[in-house]
């Protein structure tokens, strides 16, 4: 609703409560145009009101929602069931184009601007988390494994000639298959048991860095995700180790 609908229903309703709807309304849209304009994470959360708002107004902007619309391309958004339309706040039609899923799909005008500010708010969260040196990302909807087979691959053109990748063990199989995926050799270093902590063997590490060289190894596997009694690796004193060695964590 605009001003202008506004104006209009204060001829069906006291002009005073239709003000305050409208204050109400600019108090959701200024989150929204706050968002749009610096692309950041909002400090504080916004309420499940302004979400669906935000996301209401969003997929009106997709053709497959166009008023009188007939989606008869190949391309087209289309969705039988009315359960999955809701929710997926009918935002049928998808992001990218011909193969660049950053692109902009012109049939897809909301859609495509919830894909870059979503973008635009992870690098702001991976910037205040500590990642200052990263210019961009992006988000796709991918599990462990996959998303660690991408990065392993990615490293690759960076050390062509590393075969292995030490990994301090914990027992989750998509860890293990994603470096099997991407044409790797898993080095396993067990943990050590510290009282009733299973914590990073960090002599075991340096001690194969030293046995495989420096040069052969693509990167050291951590993990701060775990089950007890795993404890999360130790990640200072294995980035200062991989610094010193030049190859990534």
């Amino acid at each position: 609703m605009n001003s202008e609908i506004f104006s209009l229903s204060e001829r069906l309703v006291s002009s005073s409560y239709v003000r305050q709807g409208l204050q109400a309304r600019r108090g959701h849209e200024q989150l929204i145009r706050l968002l749009l304009q610096q692309g950041k994470c909002p400090e504080e959360g916004w309420s499940e009101s302004t979400i669906e708002l935000f996301l209401n107004e969003l997929a009106v902007m997709d053709s497959n929602n166009f008023l009188g619309n007939c989606g008869v391309g190949e391309r087209e958004g289309r969705v039988a069931s009315a359960l999955v339309a809701r929710r997926h706040y009918r935002l049928i039609h998808g992001i990218g184009r011909s193969g660049d899923i950053a692109a902009v799909q012109p049939k897809a005008a909301g859609s495509s601007l919830l894909n870059k500010i979503t973008n635009s708010v992870v690098l702001d969260v991976l910037k205040f988390t500590g990642v200052r040196s990263v210019s961009s990302c992006f988000v796709v909807p991918m599990a462990t494994g996959m998303s660690l087979t991408l990065c392993f691959l990615t490293l690759r053109h960076r050390r062509p000639g590393a075969r292995y990748i030490l990994w301090p063990r914990i027992d989750q199989k998509s860890c293990f298959k994603s470096m099997l995926t991407a044409g790797f050799e898993p080095v396993v270093i067990e943990n050590v048991l510290e009282g009733d902590e299973l914590r990073t063997n960090l002599e075991e590490v340096q001690r194969k860095i030293e046995e495989l060289g420096a040069q052969n190894i693509l990167c050291v596997h951590s993990t701060t995700s775990c089950f007890a009694p795993r404890v999360p690796d130790r990640l200072e004193e294995l980035a200062v180790l991989c610094a010193s060695m030049i190859f990534p964590i």
